[in-house]
Formats: C-alpha cells, sequence, structure tokens
C-alpha cells in the first residue's frame, strides 16, 4: 500500500468532500455523517447549523463545510491510496481553533503548539497505521514551522473504541508524546520539538 499524505489546500476541496460523501464512513460508523466541522465552529454557529439539520443533516453538515472550505477554516491533512482520499486528520495551529482544545492544556503549554484533534479512515484502511502515517507528517511539517509542540487529547477508555476519533492513548505513545495533563477523561498528549526542551512554559 503506498500512502501519500498532503496538507489541505483549496485544490483538494473536491477530494475532502468525496472522502467524507463517499468513504469516510461507508460502513455505517455511528460517527456518520460528519464533514469534521464542529473543531472550526463557535458554540453559536454550531447550535445554529444543528437548528437546521431537519431531514438532511448530511446535506446541512455538507453546505457547512463547502462554506468552512471556501473560507481555508477547516485545517489538516488528506491521506491518498492511487489519488483517491482514504484518510483524515483535523490538525493545525492551536490558537485557530474555537472549540476542542481542553482548557488544562491551555494552562500546561510548552510553547506555539499544532493540536490533532480527530481522526477518520475509512473501512478497509483501519488498523493499517494510517493514523500514525497521519500523525508523523504532522510532526515533520510542525518542525519545520518552527512550532514548540505538538498535541493531542485522547480519551481513557475503558473498554476498546471501535470509532475513537480522538486517536487512541497508544496512537501518540506510539509516535514519542508524553502525557503533560489530565483533564476528567481526557488526556493532554505532547510531543515537544525544541531542540534543547525547558521546563513547561506557565
Amino acid at each position: 500500500m503506498t500512502i501519500e499524505i498532503q496538507p489541505l489546500s483549496p485544490d483538494l476541496i473536491l477530494s475532502y468532500l468525496d472522502f467524507f460523501d463517499n468513504r469516510a464512513f461507508s460502513d455505517d460508523s455511528p460517527c456518520g455523517p460528519c464533514y469534521c466541522t464542529s473543531p472550526s465552529m463557535d458554540a453559536a454557529s454550531e447550535a445554529q447549523m444543528v437548528s437546521e439539520f431537519g431531514d438532511d443533516i448530511k446535506g446541512t453538515l455538507r453546505n457547512y463545510a463547502i462554506n468552512l472550505l471556501i473560507a481555508g477554516r477547516i485545517r489538516g491533512y488528506l491521506a491518498f491510496e492511487n489519488d483517491i482520499p482514504v484518510g483524515w486528520c483535523n490538525s493545525g495551529d492551536r490558537d485557530g481553533y474555537l472549540a476542542w482544545i481542553p482548557e488544562i492544556a491551555r494552562e500546561v503549554s510548552l510553547g506555539k503548539t499544532i493540536s490533532v484533534l480527530c481522526f477518520a479512515i475509512a473501512p478497509g484502511y483501519r488498523g493499517q497505521g494510517l493514523s500514525l502515517a497521519l500523525l508523523e507528517r504532522i510532526i515533520e511539517d510542525a518542525k519545520d514551522k518552527g512550532y514548540s509542540a505538538v498535541e493531542g487529547y485522547p480519551r481513557v477508555q475503558k473498554d476498546r473504541e471501535p470509532y475513537d476519533f480522538n486517536g487512541p492513548l497508544r496512537l501518540y505513545e506510539k509516535a514519542g508524546f508524553m502525557e503533560t495533563a489530565r483533564q476528567a477523561d481526557i488526556v493532554v498528549m505532547s510531543k515537544d520539538l525544541r531542540e534543547y526542551p525547558t521546563a513547561f512554559d506557565q
């Protein structure tokens, strides 16, 4: 399997929509329908979107996603096999997110940070290391852009969760992340990218 990972750009909007239209939840996953709009919205905008669901939840989500994509407000990476989108990770500068960042993460900081919020992998590609490949590309790009850290926010699960969109704790451990904070069942996992790490910035 040859996978190519690309940061989301205006040229990939149709691929993004194709992934969520046709592949991401084609196995009737309970996480669908979804177009990964919520991390890019404030509470009032999300409430407005929900009020418009009616009988066409997927269509409403898609329309909001198109507007957010055109505005450049959805950020992340798409994974392709033979030009077909098969995976997605919502990831970007932590300060650019209006929601989904645990408050404790902002209190205990390593500096300028990239957040990893959500993974979606197409059926048939799950369990093959695609999430790890996406995470490694995010780390590589964050280093190149001068970020101090990459963070993820997995949940502590008593039982294995087959649709863990935050990414499981073990994924971050495998990529060399360390726990830096915990809030209820959410663990802040951080990878320090600084050449000479110092104590946490307060």
